[in-house]
């Protein structure tokens, strides 16, 4: 954890909360039996025995990043056994992610940045039955993803090696998803232009996912004029996680900043 999302944490820990005091059903629902919930899913452990092939991995690959930058790594030649240690989400926050894709149990999911396709697995687990849409700028990631797609049995899943900038532009206008997941190029400008063109292909139920919302002061900057949208009308901060809904029912528009 760098220093400026060291600090956001302490602030994170200052401001928030659990359940008690929640007075949106909807939210109440969502903590207590999604966030809270404490089943040890099966698929959990698929998850963590895909984790631990990855981290056990012999394979080194030339990676190309069009992100923010890596402040861990100094070559673009990379084990698949480092990056597992470092790129994706860690095994509370997968879990986390698992739990929030059940509960909502969306039809179509768009994920904006594969890397190892940990959260790709995990949205995949989740729900069985979802089309999973997932965006790699790194054509060695992608294809090193796509050699993996039958040994781990990655179902109704396309894989698709384009610039995030690219691939929007070719959604066609009346394309819509349950859930979207950013988690790539945590920059700021970066991350206002895609919730702007992602909320031409939302519906009143999505939900928005941002990973990394503290991570730099740009992502900090982002996420709060994301949340201040007017567009937006619940969002949820879980300090490693952002949630944004843009419920028609929802009379007035709130924040919640939850301890998960």
């Amino acid at each position: 954890m760098n220093l400026f999302a060291l600090k956001s944490y302490f602030k994170f820990l200052l401001s928030s909360s659990n359940q008690h005091g929640i007075h949106s059903p909807f939210v109440y629902d969502l903590v207590t039996k999604c966030f809270y919930n404490k089943t040890k899913f099966q698929e959990f452990k698929q998850l963590e025995s895909y984790r631990s092939d990855l981290i056990k991995s012999k394979v080194s690959i030339k990676v190309e990043d069009f992100g923010a930058g890596s402040t861990v790594f100094k070559s673009n030649t990379r084990k698949i056994s480092d990056l597992a240690k470092v790129a994706g989400a860690s095994k509370s926050e997968s879990e986390l992610l698992f739990r929030i894709t059940r509960y909502f149990n969306p039809k179509s999911v768009l994920e904006l940045g594969t890397s190892l396709a940990i959260s790709t697995k995990t949205f995949n687990l989740a729900t069985g039955n979802s089309v999973i849409t997932t965006v790699e700028g790194s054509k060695s990631i992608f294809e090193w993803n796509v050699r993996n797609t039958k040994k781990y049995n990655f179902k109704k899943t396309e894989f698709v090696n384009s610039l995030f900038d690219d691939y929007l532009e070719t959604l066609q206008n009346n394309k819509k998803f349950d859930l979207i997941y950013i988690d790539g190029n945590h920059t700021y400008e970066a991350t206002i232009k895609y919730f702007e063109i992602l909320k031409d292909h939302i519906h009143k139920n999505s939900v928005i996912i941002f990973d990394d919302i503290h991570w730099s002061e740009g992502m900090d900057k982002a996420w709060n004029e994301i949340i201040a949208n007017k567009d937006v009308t619940l969002s949820i901060d879980t300090f490693h996680f952002g949630m944004v809904f843009f419920r028609e029912e929802q009379y007035n528009k709130e924040h919640f900043v939850i301890r998960s």
